[in-house]
């Protein structure tokens, strides 16, 4: 029951975040390909990766790596910005014009988190957080991301 739970919840979230994209279809604003939008995602999630660190998170070669990031680039969602230590590398780095794509589905979380808030108790919401802190930093080693700090 649990997981059915989880997965309509989850499900949810996704489904908000399709209908969104497929509304600016409609009035022709995106111009993301499905892929593109998985990239951009996990390059946000990684935070400043390199391309090298792009492509190993998902398992492809560094050059299609830079094809498929080049792609981006062009279309104004990510940019390189080399480092002031290493100056022979270069880390992704997403636009304001991503991150108004990426606001699509980032404002329903703040709604949904908002209404969580009003609805439950603050001890409640307060365990909730505690419980997704525990599923995301020890239930799921599996990925990692940058912004994550350890349970207290």
């Amino acid at each position: 029951m649990l997981d059915q739970t989880f997965n309509s919840v989850y499900t949810k979230f996704k489904l908000h975040f399709y209908k969104a994209v497929f509304s600016r279809f409609q009035d022709r604003e995106a111009s993301l390909t499905t892929v593109e939008t998985f990239c951009m995602e996990i390059i946000m999630a990684l935070g400043r990766p390199t391309i090298n660190e792009f492509a190993r998170f998902v398992n492809i070669s560094p050059p299609n790596a830079a094809y498929k990031v080049n792609s981006l680039i062009q279309k104004g969602y990510v940019r390189k910005e080399q480092s002031p230590e290493d100056k022979r590398e270069y880390h992704l780095t997403v636009t304001q014009k991503y991150i108004d794509y990426y606001n699509i589905s980032y404002g329903y979380l703040t709604t949904v988190m908002e209404r969580i808030k009003h609805r439950f108790p603050a001890e409640d919401a307060k365990r909730l957080e505690e419980m997704l802190r525990i599923i995301s930093s020890e239930l799921m080693p599996e990925i990692s991301l940058p912004a994550e700090s350890p349970v207290p």
